[in-house]
């Protein structure tokens, strides 16, 4: 079946298709089969109704256009292979030519990939931090592991600092009561600050039973910035004892023996946790330094479809939050933006920026030919099981009842793109020392290698025990309050999906071709059917969000 291309744009094209009777003659055939099974004509059995009777009762028209609908997707898929186009978005279809017997032609029209160049990907440089012994972070770790298993004893005597409080809280303004300044039965450690200005001074020296007012600022809520006057009643006060670390504490919490190994292993997941944030750092400078050498166009609907995407995707996240774009930039201090213009201009640059890396990565992927494994596709719904909190086989079905499996599988190959790129790029630390993340594992972990390790290779690892508790190790997200959480990205992040829409959004995809849905085809000859860790923003963040990939380098 021959095709004609027209360069109608840098980003779109118009493929003139032929389509001879006798490619068109599987689908007449099965048309006319499909009709006849669906139809009751006196003197013939259901299925057997003739061609020329079908033809005569409903109409070569309804037969001829159920062909050509069946047809078109195939033929079109076949134009773009031979044109060596990539589609980035669904095609407008228009049936131009219909001779009997003969020939069908069509148009169709839609967007493409830009034809640019790659750089030299060995000429890019990125400087990330230094990858440093965090000891603090160790002793954070540890400190919150013996809160968790501290004991408190309940006292008789005024709360000191240090004191578990168990509190109510009333709310009023002018002697009326604040039902959103209000709460009671409120667990609160003396001098951990946080909760209301003056709450600290107020409590301390009050025993079980004992009340006190002192003036406010609220800090959320509609009421933000007003000043209410807080009545403290203090209903219990306990005495926390914090066990010391020691070998017997490492026993309890841990499977180590000792306190010191215990601490080693701490630590080295905590270096495990800084080289993943290194290679994070180290994508980012990367893929940004690549796109600022690339100069290309995308097509504006794409453009505009990915931003209503998003849009829709984070007002949707906010009004199950109970926020509107104001109430949420007042009440996430983290936000730069200061107004609704500033906020949507800045997740329009976010837009914009993913669905190019999107295209830098795809024509990186094209030209490397990187392919997708069992494998490698298993391994990435355990990602997205682990980052969502179902079952892989949760995840399994997700994926096929969205038919989200050629938008994972060009995840993993952007993911392949993106690594190829740090690979061949020269990245240092401040100090100008080489990072390798070639031996990066997903865990953190140094690959064996015949290099010499570098300075930041991890401490030897202690035996551990065969059978004893898991080390509760990980810091725990602090949650916010409902007024004030963040929107989560995608599907995501669901993962994030192609045209950085979720999973549940908009489903145009920049590297999906149209070709495989027959929902880009014509319903009738001459109709035409046009074809997107914490304390982060609404959306999709940074160049990770720009690459829709993957923490693996």
């Amino acid at each position: 079946m021959p095709s004609t291309l027209e360069q109608l744009s840098p980003t779109r094209v118009k493929l003139t298709i032929e389509l001879p009777f006798s490619d068109l003659k599987p689908a007449l055939d099965k048309a006319y089969k499909d009709i006849a099974a669906q139809v009751n004509i006196p003197g013939f059995r259901k299925g057997k109704v003739p061609a020329a009777i079908i033809d005569q009762r409903y109409g070569r028209g309804a037969v001829l256009e159920q062909a050509i609908n069946e047809s078109l997707p195939q033929a079109y898929a076949a134009a773009v292979e031979e044109q060596g186009i990539f589609p980035l978005g669904q095609p407008e279809v228009d049936v131009t030519k219909l001779e009997d017997g003969e020939l069908v032609e069509f148009t169709a029209e839609v967007d493409v990939r830009p034809d640019f160049d790659l750089p030299d990907f060995s000429t890019i440089t990125a400087e990330v931090p230094n990858l440093e012994s965090d000891e603090a972070q160790l002793d954070e770790r540890l400190e919150m592991l013996r809160q968790r298993f501290a004991t408190t004893t309940e006292v008789d005597r005024g709360a000191q600092e240090g004191d578990v409080l168990t509190l109510d809280l009333v709310g009023s303004q002018d002697g009326e009561k604040l039902e959103e300044a209000t709460a009671s039965g409120i667990t609160y450690k003396l001098g951990s600050g946080g909760m209301l200005e003056g709450l600290d001074e107020a409590a301390t020296g009050l025993k079980a039973g004992e009340s006190k007012t002192f003036t406010s600022t609220l800090v959320g809520g509609s009421l933000k910035g007003q000043e209410c006057d807080i009545e403290l009643t203090v209903t219990k006060v306990a005495e926390q004892e914090l066990p010391e670390v020691d070998d017997e504490f490492a026993q309890m919490v841990s499977q180590f023996d000792t306190a010191e190994e215990m601490r080693a292993d701490l630590a080295e997941a905590i270096l495990r946790q800084a080289r993943l944030e290194q290679a994070g750092a180290a994508r980012d400078k990367v893929l940004e330094a690549i796109l600022e050498k690339v100069d290309f166009e995308l097509p504006e609907s794409l453009v505009a479809g990915d931003f209503e995407a998003r849009q829709q995707q984070i007002n949707s996240q906010l009004a199950q939050a109970g926020l509107t774009v104001e109430r949420y930039l007042e009440e996430v201090e983290e936000e730069e933006a200061k107004t609704p213009e500033e906020f949507w201009a800045t997740i329009q640059k976010r837009s914009h920026d993913a669905l190019r890396a999107q295209v830098v990565l795809d024509k990186l992927a094209e030209e490397q030919n990187f392919q997708v494994g069992q494998e490698e596709l298993t391994q990435l719904l355990f990602q997205k099981a682990a980052q969502s909190g179902s079952t892989p086989e949760q995840e399994m079905q997700h994926m096929m009842e969205h038919n989200h499996a050629p938008e994972w599988m060009a995840e993993i190959r952007r993911n392949k793109a993106l690594a190829h790129m740090v690979n061949a790029a020269t990245v240092t630390d401040a100090d100008g020392n080489v990072v390798e993340l070639s031996r990066l594992q997903e865990d953190g972990t140094l690959a064996e290698g015949d290099d010499e390790d570098s300075a930041d290779e991890a401490p030897t690892k202690p035996a551990k025990k065969a059978a004893a508790k898991k080390a509760a190790t990980k810091k725990a997200a602090p949650k916010k309050a409902a007024a004030s959480q963040e929107p989560a990205g995608e599907d995501e992040g669901d993962s994030p999906t192609e045209g950085g829409a979720a999973d549940e959004g908009a489903e145009e995809k920049p590297a999906k071709k149209a070709a495989a849905k027959k929902a880009a085809t014509k319903k009738a000859a001459t109709t035409k059917a046009a074809a997107a860790d914490q304390g982060e923003a609404p959306t999709e963040g940074g160049a990770a969000d720009k690459a829709e990939v993957s923490d693996e380098a």
